[in-house]
């Protein structure tokens, strides 16, 4: 059975104000590399807390080879505090990946923990749901045989979409009276959208000058469920990216095919913070 791959938090949830101070860290002569003790002391995050964040900070592409990434350092200069709708999808997107990432992905979501299951396996198929509906689904795919601890990992999961100091405002799930709704989002703007385009094209299309609009329309943990969408919304979502210039759509006959417009994926993110 897979792993659930979520004790990087040690229970500590996502928080913006902790974030920064870590990414402030950064910033400094030693960067990340130095002692527990001194990292302690330049982010003035307690000895339990510190890794947590590092860790959150990495899985949410803000932190690459214990420096900025590069879309970190666009963010940043525009989104100093890291509070736009933007910032929230783009952790989101990359938090979405577990630990791995923008490798090839796996036969089974699952297979890369927890947080990659619960948006590509179990929200396509649960747009409402509770805690325990999550924790019984799940205690079937996990080699985790106490329910406390998926509950505990998954609670931890739900909050990084339902606080204010995380990334609530994406609306990619809400709550109201112990019920989680998904499937109602409040998308970021075309470019940050062609931007995960842009990458998940890359990585399971390299440089190929076109594809099937289906290729797209049913990507494997692709652009569909990471926005929370149906197929129906994400074509939706490619009438819009054509006009801003970022794709073009071909379909005077069938089947439909999509080329990509842009140059670079960072571009796309910096546009997106203009």
């Amino acid at each position: 059975m897979p792993k659930l791959q979520l004790s990087f938090h040690s229970t500590f949830a996502l928080k913006k104000e902790d974030l920064l101070k870590v990414l402030n860290a950064i910033s400094q002569e030693k960067g990340l590399d130095d002692s527990l003790e001194n990292l302690m002391e330049r982010t003035s995050l307690g000895n339990q807390k510190v890794r947590p964040m590092i860790s959150w900070a990495t899985r949410g592409g803000l932190i690459e080879n214990k420096s900025l990434s590069e879309e970190a350092k666009i963010i940043l200069k525009s989104d100093p505090y890291l509070e736009s709708l933007n910032t929230n999808w783009f952790m989101h997107f990359y938090l979405s990946f577990g630990s791995n990432g923008l490798k090839t992905p796996p036969d089974d979501p699952a297979e890369w923990g927890g947080w990659t299951y619960f948006v590509y396996s179990f929200l396509p198929q649960y747009k409402s749901f509770t805690l325990n509906e999550l924790q019984n689904n799940s205690s079937l795919i996990f080699d985790e045989d106490k329910p406390e601890i998926l509950v505990k990992n998954f609670r931890i999961v739900l909050r990084t979409y339902t606080e204010s100091q995380a990334l609530a405002s994406c609306k990619f799930l809400t709550l109201e009276n112990s019920q989680y709704q998904a499937g109602n989002p409040q998308l970021p703007n075309p470019y940050l959208v062609g931007y995960f385009l842009a990458k998940l094209w890359e990585r399971d299309f390299n440089k190929q000058g076109s594809l099937l609009t289906e290729s797209i329309l049913k990507q494997k943990m692709g652009l569909a469920p990471v926005l929370g969408i149906t197929i129906e919304a994400l074509q939706e979502q490619l009438n819009t990216l054509e006009a801003y210039g970022i794709i073009e759509q071909i379909r005077a006959v069938p089947p439909f095919q999509i080329v990509p417009r842009w140059d670079d994926s960072l571009n796309l993110l910096k546009k997106a913070y203009e």
